[in-house]
C-alpha cells in the first residue's frame, strides 16, 4: 500500500486501484495508517486565500507508452482498440479531480502534445478550455516545439491572486529536448520578483541543472547550465520567490541548492502514466503547501497501475519519489 498524499488535514493511500482517504486530520500531528507512519503538514497561519492546481506532460496524441530512445527491449503499452486513448482518459480524470477542488487557476506546464501538431494542441484546448476557461494558464514544452510550431509560446505570464503571484515562463527551445531561459525572460522575472508584495511561484516545463554539481554537461536534458545558473541567481537574490516548479522528467523530486537555501526546485510527475499526477497549492495568509495528488478515478488507476512497471520495473521508484518530494510547505519568508 502506497502512502500517496499527506496534507495538513488529510492523508490518501492507494492499494492498487483501491483508494483509502482519511480526512479531518489534525495538522502537524503524527499518525499511523495502513502500515505507514507519517506526520501531517503544519497548517500555515491565517486564512486560506487561494488554490492553484498544476499538471504537466499531458501528451495529447500519444499512442505508445514506455518508449525509451535507444532501448527496444522494454514493454510498450498501448490503448486497446476501441477504448478511449490513454492520454484522453488520464486528462479527463485529472480535470475532474482538479475541478472538484474549485481552483482559482490551473497551470499546465508543458508537453501539451506528443508530436507538436496543431491537431493535438486543439485536443488539449478542447479538454481543458471548456472546464477552466479564463482560469487556465498553459505554456509549451519540448514536445510542443519539436517541429517548428509556436503555439503556447506566449509566456512569460504573471497571474496575481490573493496571497501569491504566479510567474509562468517558457523554457522550450524549438527542435530540442533540452531547455533554456531567454535573457528577456530572466529580466522580466527579476523585475516581477523585485516589485512583488507577496510570494512568487515560478512555473516552467524544464527542470534546472544543479549549479552545485561538479559536472557541466553540454547536452543537459533540462535547462542548460548557463541559463540554469542565471535563473538560480535571480531566485537567490529575490526573497519573494518561494519555489520553481517543473515537469519534463516525469518524476516527483525536490532539490535545494546552496545559492538559494531552502527554496525547493520541484519536479512533478506526469499525467499520462504512473503515478498519474497533479499538484495542489494551498495558499494561506502565512504560507503555502504543495499537496501531491494521484488521479484516482477507477479507470485512471487501472491504467497507471498497468504502467507502474515500465523500464524493467525501475520506473516505479523513479517516478513516485519520496513523500517529502511530493508534499511539503514552501519557505515564504526569506527576508
Amino acid at each position: 500500500m502506497d502512502l500517496t498524499t499527506v496534507a495538513d488535514d488529510e492523508a490518501v493511500l492507494h492499494d492498487g486501484t483501491t483508494v483509502h482517504r482519511h480526512e479531518g486530520l489534525t495538522p502537524a500531528t503524527a499518525y499511523e495508517l495502513g502500515g505507514h507512519r507519517f506526520r501531517t503538514l503544519p497548517r500555515p497561519p491565517g486564512e486560506r486565500l487561494a488554490t492553484v492546481c498544476t499538471v504537466n506532460d499531458v501528451h495529447f496524441g500519444e499512442t505508445e507508452c514506455g518508449i525509451l530512445n535507444g532501448v527496444d527491449d522494454y514493454p510498450i503499452y498501448t490503448t486497446a482498440e476501441g477504448d478511449e486513448p490513454y492520454p484522453e482518459l488520464m486528462n479527463r480524470c485529472a480535470i475532474a479531480d482538479m475541478r472538484a477542488v474549485e481552483p482559482d487557476v490551473v497551470v499546465v506546464k508543458g508537453d501539451l502534445t506528443a508530436r507538436g501538431t496543431r491537431a493535438e494542441y486543439q485536443a488539449f484546448l478542447n479538454a481543458y478550455g471548456p472546464v477552466f476557461g479564463e482560469r487556465l494558464v498553459h505554456v509549451r514544452g519540448n514536445h510542443d516545439a519539436y517541429h517548428g510550431e509556436d503555439f503556447a509560446s506566449h509566456a512569460p505570464i504573471s497571474v496575481t491572486l490573493p496571497g501569491v503571484t504566479l510567474a509562468v515562463i517558457d523554457t522550450a527551445i524549438p527542435a530540442k529536448a533540452s531547455g533554456g531561459v531567454a535573457a528577456e525572460t530572466l529580466g522580466w522575472l527579476d523585475q516581477l520578483a523585485a516589485d512583488a508584495d507577496r510570494p512568487v511561484l515560478v512555473f516552467g516545463h524544464h527542470h534546472v541543472w544543479n549549479p552545485d554539481s561538479p559536472k557541466r554537461p553540454e547536452g543537459y536534458f533540462g535547462v542548460n547550465p548557463d541559463d540554469s545558473e542565471k535563473l538560480v541567481d535571480v531566485v537567490g537574490r529575490r526573497p519573494r520567490i518561494a519555489g520553481y516548479f517543473a515537469g519534463h522528467t516525469h518524476r516527483n523530486r525536490v532539490r535545494r541548492f546552496s545559492a538559494t537555501g531552502d527554496v525547493p526546485w520541484v519536479e512533478v510527475a506526469c499525467v499520462k502514466d504512473f503515478p498519474g499526477a497533479w499538484a495542489e497549492y494551498r495558499i494561506y495568509e502565512g504560507g503555502i503547501l504543495q499537496v501531491f495528488r494521484r488521479i484516482s478515478a477507477p479507470e485512471a488507476l487501472a491504467w497507471s497501475e498497468k504502467t507502474r512497471d515500465l523500464y524493467a520495473g525501475l520506473y516505479e521508484m523513479y517516478a513516485f519519489g519520496a513523500l517529502d518530494d511530493r508534499c511539503f510547505p514552501l519557505p515564504t519568508d526569506r527576508s
